[in-house]
């Protein structure tokens, strides 16, 4: 079933929900606590999923939800709406707005709808695959990048990483202009919106990327995981994005000289 006018309208306020769940909390008294993995998780993470999912089951019983704090809720139709309330809750707890809400629209495992939103600075990104990806409602596109020594990559983290993924990046890391370490989904939408060229990550979840597809190719980029496959709900959470399409083969030969 494609994404209708009522589904992109039920995401957009499943981001306004989430964001006034969130601006209250932010820089100011937010109940840290650690999950069983030991990563962080506050009120806010808390009550802004609480938020959409009162939304979702009050406007779309029939769907599905994922979402990261409070699991899965099965739906009687084959979409699921996914949902991550704060992905960056490190840079949420200490201060800077650059963490988002994502919010994606999956049907049969694969991406359809996703949505970038950063509650604080107010910029939302929203992907519909097969049409153009809008920045606070205006058309975003990636930038060309003519060769590797010109772009600009990201990631968010090396702690996330294994071993030989590290190997791999940190020889992406010699071929590329410079890196910036940090930044979550909001590199992402940097890269939907020309500002960056490619981030690299591994060891994501669902509720980390599905957002993130449509967003980044529906702005003229490419994700795909680290063998060139598309994202889809069975992947392994190996992730590029690249602005330019071009570079896709060129960043999978620089990964593949992982440990040489």
């Amino acid at each position: 079933m494609p994404v209708s006018q009522a589904d992109i309208a039920l995401a957009e306020r499943l981001a306004d929900a989430a964001g006034a769940a969130i601006r209250p909390y932010f820089r100011a008294e937010h109940g840290l606590e650690a999950k069983d993995d030991l990563s962080p998780v506050t009120l806010a993470d808390r009550a802004a999923e609480e938020a959409m999912r009162k939304l979702l089951i009050a406007e779309a019983p029939a769907d599905g939800i994922v979402g990261e704090e409070f699991g899965v809720r099965e739906g009687a139709s084959k979409r699921q709406w996914v949902l991550d309330p704060i992905d960056g809750t490190r840079a949420f707890i200490a201060g800077r707005p650059i963490f988002g809400t994502l919010i994606a629209l999956i049907e049969d495992g694969w991406p359809l709808l996703g949505i970038i939103d950063q509650p604080i600075t107010r910029e939302r990104w929203l992907g519909v695959m097969g049409h153009t990806t809008l920045f606070n409602g205006e058309p975003a596109a990636t930038r060309r990048c003519r060769d590797l020594k010109q772009a600009i990559l990201a990631t968010t983290s090396p702690a996330c990483f294994h071993d030989d993924e590290l190997h791999a990046f940190e020889h992406l890391d010699g071929a590329v202009m410079s890196v910036v370490l940090g930044g979550d989904c909001y590199n992402y939408g940097c890269v939907a919106s020309g500002w960056m060229d490619i981030v690299v990550e591994a060891n994501l979840k669902l509720h980390d990327f599905a957002a993130l597809v449509p967003i980044v190719e529906g702005a003229g980029g490419r994700m795909c995981d680290w063998q060139g496959d598309p994202l889809h709900a069975g992947s392994n959470g190996q992730v590029i994005a690249a602005g330019d399409p071009a570079r896709i083969d060129d960043i999978l030969e620089a990964l593949a000289c992982r440990g040489h």
